[in-house]
């Protein structure tokens, strides 16, 4: 399942206080995640520009950007904001899986439902990956593999994956002129029908 480590200088509270039922509670809500996606494409906006651009009421878009800030996905940019409306931006977070030993009842059963409601997402960005493809220099690339690897291969190969994400990726504010937001995604699993031939 997943957890969020933050990359930010202040972790998410459900982070933070050692219960991430919370955090996953959030990412599972389609609305936020729509929220997200749309600070992290157009780097600040307010509850009435998100509510237009989501077809939602100011309201709900309101609602939603506070209970995204109590876990740290979202803050308000200073400066920026005044009585009347307040402004916001995504900060960066990193999705892990932890270990589920250490999981609590309710944020394994979080986990589940935030896991579920990104598979339908991941699979549309699998598909746009095959019909977005324009060559070895295009933006949309991909790669399929496997290998026999020992189980303290598969860490280190995850930690160097983990590494290159750090060293190649930035937040919003951060990004070179010409950046566009990248999805990445990655998985290791034995693949026992690999293994008998099949």
């Amino acid at each position: 399942m997943l957890a969020i480590v933050s990359v930010t200088p202040s972790e998410p509270a459900g982070h933070a206080n050692g219960d991430q039922s919370g955090i996953f509670r959030t990412l599972a809500n389609p609305l936020r995640r729509r929220i997200l996606a749309h600070l992290q494409q157009h780097r600040e906006a307010n509850s009435t520009s998100l509510a237009r651009a989501l077809g939602e009421s100011t309201g709900t878009t309101s609602y939603h950007l506070r209970k995204l800030a109590e876990q740290g996905f979202v803050e308000e940019v200073a400066g920026k904001s005044d009585g009347r409306e307040r402004w916001w931006r995504a900060l960066p977070f990193h999705v892990q899986a932890p270990d589920p030993a250490k999981m609590a009842a309710a944020e394994w059963s979080a986990a589940i439902e935030h896991t579920k409601a990104r598979a339908e997402h991941d699979i549309d960005l699998y598909f746009r990956v095959l019909t977005q493809y324009e060559g070895p220099e295009g933006w949309a690339q991909s790669s399929r593999g496997g290998s026999y690897m020992t189980k303290h291969e598969v860490h280190a190969f995850f930690g160097e994956y983990l590494e290159l994400l750090r060293k190649y990726g930035h937040d919003a504010h951060h990004a070179a002129e010409g950046a566009r937001p990248v999805a990445l995604r990655f998985f290791a699993i034995p693949d026992e029908a690999a293994a008998d031939g099949r």
